[in-house]
C-alpha cells in the first residue's frame, strides 16, 4: 500500500478527544499499522483548543504531517482552526447540531447515535467506519479501557459504537478502507515517557523522586503505575530542590535513583546536581524540555535546554547527556543512564521533549530477557583499612560501599575532602582529587554512542540533528531522493561528550551541511563548532512550540538553496 494518513481530532479538554485517539490509535497498531502520534493541548484543565492527531501506515512512519485527510471536529473552533489544512481528497466530520458555515461535511447526529457521556465514542465510531477499521477490534479496546474500572459503561459504549459505524456505512468517502494488515506482527503502542519509564526499571531504578511539571510528569506517573510489582519507591517532594536531594540521598544509602522534571525544576536542582557530583553520588536526571524561558508554553515543545544542562552546576566535573529520538532509544539510553551514573558515580542526563514525550508509535517489543540491571555496589574491594570512600585511583572511580550494609565507616562531605571522605583546605589534595574526578570522563568518553548516519554514502546534503528531530528529518532525506538529490542525515543521540573521529570525515566529505534543531541559538551546533571547529553556517530553527515536520525543513531547504520543485 505504502499509503500515509493523516487523523486530527479536535475539540476543547474534556471532549474525551485523547480517548478518542488512543483508542483509534491503538486499534491502528493492533491491525498492523505503523502509527505516529502528536498532541497539542492548551495549559487547562478544561477548554482551549486541543488536537490529537495519528499519521499511520503500512510502512514505518516517524514525524508529524501538516496535511490532514480527516478531521473529526468535536467544536465549531477545530473546523475553523484547521479546515485550510486539509489535503485535497480530506473528509471532514463534524456534529449535526454544531452551526457552521456551508461546506462539504459529514454530518453525524450525536446526539441521536449516544447519550451526551458517549458522544466521543460515537465520533470514534465514526472514524473506525470511514476507515474501515474492523469494528469488534474497537470495541474489544474500549472494553479494556472502560471495563474493570466502569463495567456498567460497555454496553453504552459498544451501543454508542454499533449504531456509529451503522449510520456511517453507507457515506460516500474519498479514504481508503483499512483492514488489519495480513500476518501483521505483534507491536507496542508506546509513547517516549513510557519508554523512559520502563528503560528506568528494567536498569534497576528503584527510588524516584519528583514534583509534578509538564511534560516529564507522565514518566512518574508511569513508574507508580507499575511501583508495587517492581518494588519502586516513588515521592512526591514539596519541590524540586527536595526532590534531588532526597534521590541522591536515596542513592547514598543504596537506591539507584532517577528524578524527572523539565527546564524550570531543573533550575532549582542544579546545586543538588554539583552536590552529587562532589560526593560521587550516582544519579541520573531526565528533563523534559519545553519552550521558556520561565513558564513559557508549560505544554508545547522545543529543545532549547541544551546549553542549561551541559553546563548545569558549580565547578567541573564529568557527565554524559543522551537524547533519544524514538520511544526505543528513550528505553535504551535510559538504560544507558543509569549504568554510566553507578559505573562512574557521576549524574547523567537524558534530553527529551513534550513531542517525544506524548508522541506514542508502533514499536517492537523490547527483549529484555537478556538485559542486566545495576549493582550499586562496587566489585573492588577497598585496598587499604581503614576504608577510603574517595582512594585515588587511575580510573578515578573508588571503590563504593554502602553506609550501614560493612562494618566499614563510609562518610561524605559536601566540601572538598580527602580520600577519606573528611573535609580538607589542603590544596594539593584538592588538586588531586579534581584531577581524580575528571579522570572518570576518560571512561566515559570511551563509551561514547556514535550518532546514526542515514542516507546517501556520499551526499551533496547532509542534515545535522539530535533529539526528537530524528524521524522528520530522515523523511525529509528520503523525500530528497525521490528528487533525485543526494541526501544524508547525521542523527546524536549522544549529544555531549562527543568524539570528533566518529562523525568528522562525514562533516568534511560533504557538499552541504545544515543543522535541525528547535532553539533559536543553534545550541547544538554551536557546541558541534566547539567541539570540532566545524562550523554549521546553514541552520533551520524551529521554536513556535510545534514539532518538525518534513515538509517545513524541505520547505527551508528550498529557500536556502533557491529551489523551485
Amino acid at each position: 500500500m505504502n499509503l500515509t494518513v493523516n487523523v486530527l481530532i479536535g475539540g476543547e479538554a474534556g471532549q474525551g478527544l485523547v480517548t478518542i485517539g488512543q483508542i483509534l490509535t491503538k486499534s491502528l497498531v493492533r491491525s498492523g499499522y505503523y502509527v505516529c502520534v502528536t498532541q497539542s493541548y492548551m495549559s487547562r484543565i478544561r477548554g482551549g483548543h486541543n488536537t490529537f492527531a495519528v499519521r499511520f501506515s503500512d510502512q514505518e512512519v516517524s514525524a508529524p504531517q501538516e496535511e490532514i485527510d480527516l478531521l473529526i471536529a468535536l467544536n465549531a473552533e477545530t473546523l475553523t482552526l484547521h479546515k485550510n489544512e486539509m489535503s485535497p481528497k480530506g473528509i471532514i466530520v463534524i456534529d449535526s447540531k454544531i452551526q457552521v458555515e456551508d461546506g462539504e461535511f459529514i454530518r453525524p447526529p450525536f446526539k441521536e447515535l449516544a447519550a451526551l457521556k458517549f458522544e466521543n465514542t460515537a465520533a470514534l465510531g465514526i472514524a473506525g467506519s470511514l476507515l474501515g477499521i474492523d469494528e469488534e477490534m474497537i470495541a474489544g479496546i474500549l472494553d479494556e479501557q472502560f471495563g474493570r474500572k466502569h463495567p456498567e459503561t460497555i454496553e453504552e459504549n459498544r451501543k454508542a459504537l454499533r449504531k456509529s459505524y451503522e449510520w456511517a456505512q453507507d457515506k460516500k468517502s474519498s479514504l481508503r478502507k483499512f483492514a488489519p494488515i495480513k500476518g501483521r506482527p505483534s507491536r507496542l503502542m508506546m509513547d517516549g515517557n513510557q519508554a523512559i519509564s520502563l528503560g528506568a526499571a528494567s536498569a534497576g531504578i528503584n527510588f524516584c523522586s519528583f514534583y509534578p511539571m509538564t511534560p516529564s510528569t507522565s514518566i512518574i506517573n508511569n513508574m507508580i503505575a507499575f511501583s508495587k510489582t517492581m518494588g519502586i519507591v516513588v515521592e512526591q517532594a514539596e519541590d524540586e530542590i527536595a526532590a534531588i536531594n532526597m534521590a541522591i540521598g536515596a542513592s547514598y544509602a543504596g537506591a539507584p535513583s532517577m528524578v524527572a522534571t523539565s527546564g524550570g525544576g531543573f533550575a532549582l536542582m542544579v546545586e543538588g546536581i554539583s552536590l552529587a557530583a562532589m560526593t560521587e553520588t550516582p544519579i541520573v536526571v531526565v528533563l523534559a524540555q519545553r519552550p521558556a524561558p520561565a513558564t513559557g508554553l508549560p505544554t508545547r515543545t522545543e529543545q532549547g535546554d541544551l546549553n542549561l544542562v551541559l553546563y548545569a552546576g558549580h565547578g567541573e566535573f564529568p557527565r554524559a547527556i543522551f537524547a533519544p529520538g524514538t520511544p526505543e532509544e528513550c528505553f535504551y539510553l535510559t538504560r544507558k543512564a543509569v549504568e554510566l551514573a553507578q559505573k562512574y558515580q557521576s549524574p547523567m542526563f537524558v534530553l527529551t521533549d513534550q513531542f517525544l514525550a506524548d508522541s506514542y508509535r508502533a514499536i517492537e517489543p523490547f527483549d529484555v530477557d537478556n538485559l542486566n540491571s545495576v549493582n550499586p555496589v562496587s566489585n573492588s574491594e577497598p585496598n587499604t583499612m581503614p576504608y577510603k570512600r574517595y582512594v585515588i585511583t587511575e580510573t578515578g572511580i573508588s571503590p563504593r560501599l554502602l553506609p550501614g550494609l560493612t562494618k566499614n565507616l563510609v562518610v561524605a562531605d559536601s566540601d572538598e575532602h580527602d580520600e577519606f571522605g573528611h573535609i580538607t583546605e589542603d590544596l594539593a589534595i584538592r588538586k588531586s582529587m579534581v584531577e581524580k574526578r575528571m579522570r572518570k570522563g576518560k571512561g566515559i568518553i570511551s563509551e561514547i554512542i556514535p550518532p546514526d548516519y542515514f542516507g546517501d554514502d556520499n551526499p551533496d546534503l547532509l542534515f545535522v540533528s539530535w533529539g526528537s528531530t530524528k524521524g522528520a528529518v530522515n523523511e525529509a532525506v528520503r523525500n530528497l531522493a525521490n528528487y533525485g538529490i543526494r541526501s544524508a542525515s547525521l542523527h546524536f543521540s549522544q549529544i555531549f561528550p562527543l568524539n570528533p573521529s566518529q562523525f568528522i570525515a562525514r562533516l568534511e566529505n560533504a557538499k552541504n551541511v545544515i543543522s535541525v534543531e528547535g532553539n533559536f541559538t543553534g545550541q547544538f551546533a554551536n557546541l558541534l563548532r566547539q567541539q570540532t571547529g566545524f562550523l554549521i553556517s546553514k541552520q533551520i530553527h524551529k521554536y513556535d512550540g510545534l514539532p518538525f515536520t518534513s515538509k517545513f525543513i524541505l520547505q527551508k531547504y528550498k529557500e536556502f538553496f533557491n529551489e523551485n520543485s
